[in-house]
């Protein structure tokens, strides 16, 4: 989900009104890279899948297809979501795009759960991320949303960036 929504909007930035990434990756090398020592028998098939990350080509190739090389090209409003403990796809990736958003001045939404990993496990923050989930997507494609009220409660919802750009959390 989180791949293909960033894909959606570095690539085809005027086809969606708007996008949600959960634990996205957006740069495909630096992903390749901080894989997990446990999963190394798992890099020949990831360089069977996605790209040869041991070859010049094959890493032009991979850096063609990370989002985060198109990160100027956003122009619709997105929201990101990312576990502080996710060994899969590591904060970074969500950090270097956002700042990468923030460099070209393109408001962006970052939320952020400490003792989440690779998308979000306890209730509390499923319920608090599906409450922004809701209100973002109120604000971009008109719909009614329901006040987010106590949905914040016991989670570890941080925002780290653009709060304010959503009506009803500010």
């Amino acid at each position: 989900m989180g791949y293909s929504a960033l894909v959606g909007l570095t690539f085809t930035p005027e086809k969606f009104a708007c996008a949600v990434d959960l634990v996205g990756p957006s740069n495909l090398l630096t992903l390749l890279n901080t894989i997990p020592e446990y999963w190394m028998t798992w890099k020949s098939v990831w360089k069977v899948r996605t790209g040869d990350y041991t070859t010049e080509a094959g890493r032009r190739f991979l850096e063609e297809r990370s989002p985060l090389n198109r990160a100027d090209r956003i122009v619709r409003p997105l929201l990101i979501g990312q576990g502080a403990n996710d060994v899969r796809v590591k904060p970074s990736e969500s950090e270097q795009i956002v700042a990468a958003m923030q460099q070209h001045s393109i408001p962006v939404t970052y939320v952020y759960y400490r003792y989440e990993g690779h998308g979000l496990g306890r209730p509390e923050n499923r319920r608090s991320f599906m409450a922004v989930v809701e209100a973002f997507l109120t604000a971009h494609l008109g719909r009614r949303c329901e006040p987010v009220g106590d949905d914040f409660a016991g989670s570890t919802i941080e925002f780290k960036a653009g709060r304010e750009l959503i009506p009803g959390l500010a």
